[in-house]
């Protein structure tokens, strides 16, 4: 879900004008201008205002317009004050600077502040640059955060030597870029807003200030900074500016401090305790929307790849996944929980395997919630007997769909039968081929008529698809009102075999099971102790229902069965 109203409504007024998409990456939000010659132009939302200037025809690629109109500014990096060309009849001042991921810090091995530090690639560094901004955007006055602009991708490429990049360090990177296919073989520029001033270095040479000022206006910027939980690993006084109006006089506040602004970002970080405070602000957010997620009136505008639809009785929200071409449906009708299921988000997290008989994970997500996911077997024949009666009748229903199953979920928890979270449905961007002697067509003749919002049917015999449940630690509205004091679900078989419960009470826990869900009109075909959980609260003590009995809560649905209809669904 896009949140920013200017990137969505410039994309929607200016699509069929340029060649362009909307991007999110590192939850900063883009818009994606495909450029002649496939080159890259990234633009952030402060940038739009001024779009015509960024375009690279403006400064960059014009070699006698940017010798003309550049000046090299002091540093170790290649980094240039541009005046760009007129667009919309202004011209404007930037700050081109080439990124250097996966290069070697200068002095880095002589200093111990930098010893483990790396370079944050273009993304990297916009998406802190704006988290830190943000901090200061209500006091400007208190520190002036340079606003990052665009991000310019040349199409050309080079050798890694000639880049000075170091291969190992740029898989590192790559690897943390699942929004986007960073290649480390093309040039990345950053482009920010030009800041009037000077930097202490610059003031002090000019004897504006003297020697005790450089340091002390050092630490007080950089103070502003971890106090809003953030560091810059080399604190350099070239980074801090002092701030000069159009005559050149220096801006002062209210207090008649000279305030200061805030340039060069390629070493910026979060503090750990700013990390795990953004990990759980993420968190609430998440169990608050997740309790809501049926209730809440769907905005009217989503971001444009994000659809409201509806199969066979359940909500979702669905968009493409642009990272790795596949689909997502999120469950209920907030948009705003899309981004939390998008595969990158889960699925190269270390994960538990929880079940020797299927794929089936267990993952804490990037944004620290608990899931499970598994591998649909939908479009496989169930590896049964058919001579045996009661296999025959798995073997004449099949694997249920995913859509199945989370209707089946949504269904018997309507009815007041507890059940674990449906989540989110992902079809995989890979290609997948169900050899023919495996291959039940059934789930594809009677799906047929499913559709996406784009018009393509929702199941797809060339692709996995992956069903994402809440790992279950308590109710939805529990955690939403306080995250904490959690259950363990712990399925019934096993709890029989631990001790937790007697034989008699496993017993008469599935045959209450069974029971429940044959009043509803669903009839779970291969029920086993493990498709039932029950829950033990933080004091290891059995949850009850209202009539005193352990509760269950139904965790399988790849075999159940609506009473009454078709063989084959």
């Amino acid at each position: 879900m896009i949140k920013d109203k200017h990137i969505r409504e410039w994309y929607l007024r200016n699509k069929k004008y340029h060649k362009s998409e909307i991007a999110k990456i590192f939850n900063v939000e883009y818009v994606h201008l495909i450029l002649p010659g496939k080159d890259d132009l990234y633009i952030t939302k402060y940038g739009l205002p001024v779009i015509g200037n960024l375009k690279p025809e403006n400064h960059l690629t014009d070699d006698k317009w940017f010798d003309e109109n550049s000046e090299k500014l002091s540093g170790t990096s290649s980094v240039y004050k541009v005046r760009t060309k007129e667009a919309n009849g202004k011209a404007i001042d930037i700050v081109i600077k080439w990124n250097r991921m996966g290069q070697d810090i200068p002095g880095g091995y002589e200093s111990n502040g930098l010893m483990y530090a790396q370079f944050n690639s273009p993304f990297e560094e916009f998406s802190l640059v704006m988290e830190l901004g943000d901090e200061f955007y209500k006091y400007p006055e208190e520190l002036f955060v340079q606003k990052p602009l665009a991000i310019f991708v040349p199409s050309e490429t080079s050798e890694l030597w000639r880049l000075g990049r170091k291969e190992y360090m740029m898989q590192s990177l790559i690897s943390k870029h699942e929004e986007i296919k960073l290649d480390m073989h093309r040039s990345y520029a950053v482009i920010y807003e030009w800041i009037e001033g000077m930097d202490l270095v610059q003031a002090y040479e000019k004897k504006l200030i003297d020697k005790k000022h450089i340091e002390s206006y050092t630490v007080e910027a950089h103070g502003k900074i971890k106090h809003k939980g953030f560091i810059v690993r080399d604190n350099k006084p070239q980074h801090v500016i002092l701030r000069t109006d159009e005559e050149g006089e220096w801006r002062q506040n209210k207090k008649k401090r000279i305030p200061n602004g805030l340039v060069d970002f390629e070493l910026l970080e979060r503090t750990p305790e700013r990390d795990d405070i953004v990990k759980k602000d993420k968190r609430d957010e998440y169990l608050k929307r997740q309790k809501d997620r049926f209730s809440i009136e769907t905005p009217r505008k989503y971001h444009p790849h994000l659809k409201h639809t509806n199969i066979m009785g359940v909500e979702y929200i669905y968009g493409r996944v642009e990272s790795t071409k596949g689909r997502l449906w999120v469950v209920g009708k907030d948009p705003w929980l899309f981004d939390y299921f998008l595969p990158e988000r889960w699925q190269q997290t270390p994960r538990t395997k929880i079940s020797a008989h299927r794929d089936f994970y267990y993952t804490v997500t990037k944004d620290n919630i608990h899931l499970v996911w598994k591998v649909s077997k939908v479009g496989l024949q169930p590896d049964l007997d058919p001579f045996k009666n009661d296999e025959r009748k798995i073997l004449e229903h099949g694997y249920n769909s995913p859509f199945e199953e989370f209707s089946l979920a949504v269904k018997i928890g309507k009815k007041g039968i507890p059940t674990i979270y449906p989540r989110a449905i992902y079809m995989s961007g890979n290609k997948t081929q169900i050899p023919k002697n495996l291959f039940d067509k059934s789930r594809y003749e009677t799906h047929k008529n499913f559709k996406t919002p784009d018009r393509t049917q929702i199941l797809n015999r060339n692709h996995d698809y992956i069903l994402i449940w809440g790992y279950w630690n308590g109710p939805d509205d529990k955690l939403a009102d306080k995250d904490g004091d959690y259950y363990e679900g712990i399925d019934t078989l096993r709890a029989y075999r631990e001790g937790i419960i007697t034989r008699e009470e496993y017993f008469s826990l599935m045959r209450s099971a069974k029971r429940k869900m044959l009043k509803v009109g669903v009839e779970d075909l291969y029920l086993k102790g493990s498709h039932i959980l029950i829950s033990l609260d933080s004091e290891g003590s059995l949850v009850k229902d209202r009539y005193g009995k352990p509760e269950i809560r139904i965790c399988n649905f790849e075999y159940l069965k609506v009473i009454g209809g078709n063989k084959k669904r």
